[in-house]
C-alpha cells in the first residue's frame, strides 16, 4: 500500500495491484457448453514442476498452444466474442473510477482471542473479575439445550480464510505498467494472488 494525491490534493490510500500474464486458455459458447464463459490462466508452471502436472491438464494446456500454468480460473460472461485461446488479458479492460470486486485469501493471525477476533470488550475490570478479564463470558447453558449452539463466538484460529471486498473503486490504471491502483486496502499479504471481477452491485448501472 502506499499513498497518492487525487485532482483536488487530497491524500488517498491506494492497494498497487501488479497484473500478471493472463492468457485465456478455453472459450466456452452456449452452443457447445450451455454457457458463455472464458478460463483464463495465470503464472507458467516451472520445468520442475511439469512432471507433477497432469496429462490430462497438459493436454488441455497444448490444445490453446500454451505453456501450462499454475492458476486456472473461469468468468462468465455474458458475450465471449472477440476472445480466443491465447489472447492476452490486460488492464485495459478496465477503467479509471470503477467499481469492483476484488477476492483473496486474508492474512493468517494464528490462534486469536475474543477480542482480536470479534472485538468483544471483555469483563469489569473490579469488582472481583480476577482472572477473567479477557474472556468471552458464558457459551451456554446448563438444562437445557446442554450444549453449545453451533456458531458461537469463540476464540480460535483467524484469517487465512477466502474473502472479498466489494464495491471498491478503481482509482486509477496505469496501462504502460500493467498495474492497478486500488482504493483503499486488499485481502491477502504482500505478493499474493487476488481476483478482479465486475462489480455485482452496479452491474444495471
Amino acid at each position: 500500500m502506499t499513498t497518492v494525491f487525487d485532482g483536488a490534493g487530497n491524500r488517498v490510500p491506494v492497494t498497487v495491484l501488479q497484473m500478471g500474464e493472463c492468457r485465456t486458455v478455453q472459450v466456452k459458447t452456449p452452443a457447445v457448453d450451455g454457457y458463455s464463459a472464458i478460463q483464463l490462466g495465470f503464472e507458467e508452471i516451472t520445468k520442475k514442476d511439469i512432471k507433477k502436472t497432469p496429462k490430462t491438464a497438459m493436454g488441455h494446456f497444448k490444445k490453446a498452444d500454451l505453456k501450462p500454468m499454475r492458476v486456472l480460473r473461469e468468468y462468465r460472461l455474458d458475450d465471449v466474442e472477440g476472445y480466443n485461446p491465447g489472447k492476452k488479458v490486460a488492464v485495459d479492460i478496465f477503467e479509471d473510477g470503477e467499481i469492483i470486486d476484488i477476492t483473496g485469501t486474508s492474512k493468517g493471525r494464528g490462534f486469536a482471542g475474543v477480542f482480536k477476533r470479534h472485538g468483544m470488550h471483555g469483563q469489569s475490570m473490579t469488582r472481583g473479575t480476577h482472572e477473567v478479564r479477557r474472556h468471552g463470558g458464558s457459551i451456554g447453558n446448563h438444562t437445557w439445550p446442554a450444549r453449545v449452539v453451533k456458531g458461537r463466538r469463540m476464540a480460535g484460529h483467524m484469517g487465512a480464510e477466502r474473502v472479498t471486498h466489494l464495491g471498491q473503486k478503481i482509482f486509477k490504471v496505469l496501462k504502460e505498467d500493467n498495474v492497478l491502483l486500488i482504493k483503499g486496502a486488499v485481502p491477502g499479504f504482500n505478493g499474493a494472488l487476488v481476483e478482479i471481477k465486475k462489480s455485482r452491485r452496479n452491474r444495471k448501472k
